[in-house]
């Protein structure tokens, strides 16, 4: 059996120590790079499995089709939306997921919120370059401050607490949250229109769906406060990213701190790069080595398991 393990972009997948006990036969090859479709069918046609990182790279059934030798893809986490699921049920793949851990989004959710509001890439910059204060604004203060939870979830709710700790304000939207669960997480429900005219931080925490595609667009963002931030650490597809470029171009939002983007890896020219009042990072957001420890923990056993020809996790 050879498995592929993709977008290994740290060369970190081979280090955790349950590899070692998978059985002699089964071969294991990591892709560190992230490949175009074409490229990718290629190189994935030997291979009997694949390994997702989570939505890394999209395997939609038009690829699947093009690999009669795949049986089995194991994703990390137990929800891949870039993965054909009834595509790969029609061809016979096993799909499988593993448990996850969400301590580290929430964390780099409030690393990046720290980060604008502080501008510490800039003075970070500044003080490498010989610059002690000179011409930077102070930071913004969080106490008393109103943050937007965009979601209360998992996620959503723990980025919630932390704001609480903080001394914020804290009030949060979602189609389906109820008056209960907010009072649940201590968050104050309100409007849509409410929580971008309010608050002084918008955080995203919804999953990507239609309902959700472009749910910030021209018309939401110019609803925000003017020198309010926008933190999104959720999927890029959630905020339109040209107007997203117009609101930071003009002016009118303080900066947002993003983790994700419409195409990852993000193009070596996009305009986001070179967009005023950002704090950037490469969908960290899952990065971590507790949670990797978790993930390939269970895709090691998912790859023993359907090798032993009982699948476990099936999605």
């Amino acid at each position: 059996m050879k498995v592929a393990v993709l977008d290994d972009y740290q060369h970190v997948a081979l280090s955790h120590p349950a590899w070692a006990t998978l059985a002699p036969d089964i071969e294991v090859v990591p892709f560190h790079e992230h490949l175009p479709p074409d490229e990718l069918a290629d190189r994935l046609a030997p291979f009997d499995a694949a390994v997702a990182m989570r939505e890394r790279t999209p395997l939609p059934g038009t690829l699947l089709a093009r690999l009669p030798r795949l049986r089995l893809i194991v994703t990390a986490g137990m929800a891949n939306a870039s993965i054909d699921l009834a595509a790969a049920r029609e061809r016979g793949i096993t799909v499988c997921g593993t448990a996850a851990r969400g301590s580290a989004t929430v964390e780099l959710t409030w690393a990046l919120i720290l980060s604008l509001v502080r501008a510490v890439p800039a003075a970070d910059a500044a003080l490498r370059s010989g610059i002690w204060q000179t011409g930077s604004r102070p930071g913004a203060d969080l106490a008393d401050a109103t943050l937007g939870v965009l979601g209360v979830g998992r996620l959503g709710s723990r980025v919630a607490a932390v704001g609480q700790a903080f001394g914020m304000r804290v009030v949060a939207w979602s189609a389906n949250l109820t008056a209960e669960r907010a009072a649940e997480t201590g968050v104050e429900r309100v409007t849509f229109d409410e929580l971008l005219s309010t608050s002084d931080i918008v955080t995203v925490h919804l999953r990507l769906s239609e309902r959700t595609r472009g749910l910030l667009g021209a018309r939401e963002l110019a609803l925000m406060k003017a020198g309010a931030y926008l933190v999104n650490t959720s999927r890029g597809p959630i905020v339109d990213e040209a107007a997203l470029l117009a609101a930071l171009s003009a002016g009118r939002l303080a900066g947002a701190g993003l983790d994700v983007y419409d195409v990852e890896p993000l193009p070596a020219d996009h305009p986001l790069l070179h967009a005023p009042n950002t704090v950037l990072t490469p969908h960290l957001g899952y990065v971590s080595r507790g949670t990797f420890d978790v993930f390939f923990r269970d895709i090691v056993e998912d790859i023993a398991a359907f090798h032993a020809g009982e699948p476990v996790r099936v999605l």
